[in-house]
């Protein structure tokens, strides 16, 4: 069984950095393309930033045009861990952070949620002003 754990969230201010954490048990993590994503209160889940299994060429790392210079998505395939760095974060950034993984599949298919074939629980970032 594929389960991921999602860590690291917490209550920051403004200009701040966190990074968040992945681990992934139950599956070959090197073949499978990763993601953050994000759910604010009333807003539909949106992808953020993705990482491309080892058997795909091409593009290895993707970003949503809100979170691109600010957010940095690396993957440690020995630990199968995937995390994400954000450093100046917003009040806007404030939502529930979710990993998702999807089997043997290119990078760009993480743009669009609903082809996540497993998800973490979620962890709360809350940014102040």
């Amino acid at each position: 069984q594929v389960q991921l754990v999602d860590s690291g969230g917490g209550l920051v201010q403004a200009g701040d950095s966190l990074r968040l954490s992945c681990a992934v048990s139950g599956h070959t993590f090197s073949n499978y393309a990763m993601g953050w994503f994000r759910q604010a209160p009333g807003k539909e889940r949106e992808f953020l930033a993705g990482s491309a299994g080892l058997n795909w060429t091409g593009e290895r790392t993707l970003y949503a045009d809100s979170v691109k210079g600010r957010f940095t998505i690396s993957r440690d395939n020995a630990k199968n861990t995937v995390y994400l760095q954000m450093n100046s974060l917003k009040p806007e950034d404030t939502a529930v952070y979710y990993c998702g993984a999807i089997a043997g599949a290119p990078i760009v298919r993480l743009t669009a949620p609903v082809n996540v074939d497993y998800w973490g629980q979620g962890t709360q970032v809350t940014v102040s002003s």
